[in-house]
């Protein structure tokens, strides 16, 4: 069974799917990957599945969820990208871990398309450089001899 790691941000629409669907492209092979919100929008932004598509990621079938979904499952690590989230966020089952990495909320800029899918690509960057490394730790670990006794 791989571990699972729960990715939260409150509206659970834009910043924590694109993380999810970046952690589960670069090491969905050893975790398990899920995303929810303290207070879910009930939608995955348009732009966010835009810009995913736009690398080769898919996040179509993701959908916005409650965080509480998750309190009797094991969750080894918790990842927050948002501030508000981070202030609310309560402990999980078996939870070992939990990171606060913020990042931008793409979803509230205004302007024209073309200045929000620049902001969206921008933020989608940062989560990927981020999280790739992440999950390179991850695999380096898994993937690392057995420490001697």
């Amino acid at each position: 069974m791989k571990p699972l790691v729960l990715i939260l941000c409150t509206g659970n629409s834009c910043r924590s799917h694109l993380a999810e669907g970046l952690l589960r492209a670069s090491a969905g092979a050893v975790l398990d990957v899920a995303s929810a919100g303290s207070k879910p929008a009930g939608f995955v932004h348009p732009l966010a599945i835009e810009v995913m598509r736009e690398i080769g990621i898919d996040i179509r079938a993701q959908h916005s969820k409650h965080m509480n979904e998750f309190l009797n499952q094991g969750v080894e690590t918790v990842i927050t990208v948002c501030g508000n989230v981070d202030q609310a966020c309560p402990m999980f089952p078996g939870q070992l871990n939990r990171h606060h990495w913020g990042f931008d909320d793409p979803a509230h800029v205004e302007g024209s398309r073309e200045e929000q899918l620049a902001v969206f690509r921008r933020v989608r960057d940062e989560i990927k450089r981020v999280f790739d490394a992440y999950a390179a730790g991850r695999l380096d670990f898994r993937h690392s001899p057995a420490l001697p006794q």
